[in-house]
Parts: structure tokens; C-alpha cells; sequence
């Protein structure tokens, strides 16, 4: 079974690395500059979001140096663009966003080799999860938000945002799978 990551030269910068950062960047400043990422919904994050997608794809398909730069992206249009003060630390806006693809990207290849369908899912779960939990602890922890709001906002935003990227990653990466597999 072929992965899309197996290189063993995951942190090192190659042409199709910087092309593909490239445009799933552009992804992310469109997702965030138009709104479309950031889905308003009436709790204490004020949105939820689906613009650490790119990021979970960048770490999927080209590695953990192509999911953190996806991750600063995310994170700097957060930061720029806050409109609740635990956004305008630059602590919790962008230092969680830092480890989405990194992390989805060896959860990805800890299952790779067994099943690819899982591996995906559990990549956009995992990058949504530490997307959901980096942003809501640290908020609490800086004291932003009370525990009790950050566990319910984790509960109602964080499942559906895992379910929708899990599925997200595993239909986009099995594309990319299959149009890499044709081109050999």
C-alpha cells in the first residue's frame, strides 16, 4: 500500500512541499478572508471553524513541515482577524494551530500501513482534536474561558468539527491517493 508521506524526509522542504503549502494556503486566506472557515455559532468560541482542514491535508499529503506551515497560516488569519480576546493572544491563536497538521500527520502514518481509510479518519480527527483542545485549555488556562464553557463548547463544536474533517480528510486524501497512483 502506497501513503502519501513516506519519503523518511518529511521535514525537509522539496518543490511539490513548497507548491502544495502554497496553495492550500491560498485555501486557508479564502477560507479565512471570506468567512466561509469561520461558521458563527452562539457559544463562548463564537465560531466554529473548518479552516484547519488545510492544515490536516497539508501534514496527510506532504508531511509535518507542510501541516505546520498550513498551521501558521490558520493561526496568523486568527490571530489578525480576532474578534474575541482569547483570539488576539497570539498564545492561543496560533501556537495550538502549529501542531494540527504535524500531529494529523503521524496519526496518518501510525495507521498507514494497516488501513487507509482509518489512517485518514483518524488524521482529521486527531488534527481536529488538537485544534479543539489546544484552543479551548489554553483559553482556560489564560483564563478566558471558565472550564465549565470550554468542555461544553469542546463537546458541541469539537464532535461535529472532527466528524466533518475526519470525513473531509478521508475523501480528499484518497482522491489525491488516486490521482498520485495514476500519474506512475
Amino acid at each position: 500500500m502506497q501513503t502519501l508521506s513516506s519519503t523518511g524526509r518529511e521535514w525537509e522542504f522539496t518543490t511539490r512541499r513548497i507548491v502544495v503549502s502554497g496553495m492550500l494556503g491560498a485555501i486557508s486566506i479564502v477560507l479565512g478572508s471570506t468567512g466561509l472557515g469561520f461558521i458563527p455559532v452562539p457559544t463562548p468560541a463564537a465560531h466554529a471553524t473548518i479552516m484547519h482542514v488545510p492544515a490536516i491535508l497539508g501534514g496527510v499529503i506532504e508531511g509535518p513541515l507542510v501541516g505546520l506551515l498550513i498551521g501558521l497560516i490558520f493561526g496568523v488569519f486568527s490571530f489578525t482577524r480576532a474578534t474575541a480576546p482569547m483570539f488576539a493572544d497570539p498564545i492561543i491563536a496560533i501556537g495550538p494551530r502549529l501542531l494540527i497538521g504535524v500531529l494529523a500527520y503521524y496519526s496518518y502514518r501510525s495507521l498507514s500501513g494497516r488501513s487507509q481509510s482509518a489512517s485518514f479518519l483518524l488524521a482529521g480527527a486527531v488534527g481536529t482534536a488538537v485544534n479543539t483542545v489546544g484552543v479551548l485549555g489554553l483559553s482556560t488556562l489564560r483564563g478566558y474561558l471558565p472550564l465549565q464553557a470550554s468542555l461544553v463548547t469542546g463537546l458541541v463544536q469539537g464532535i461535529p468539527e472532527m466528524i466533518v474533517a475526519a470525513l473531509l480528510t478521508s475523501l480528499i486524501g484518497k482522491a489525491v491517493l488516486q490521482y498520485r497512483n495514476s500519474q506512475n
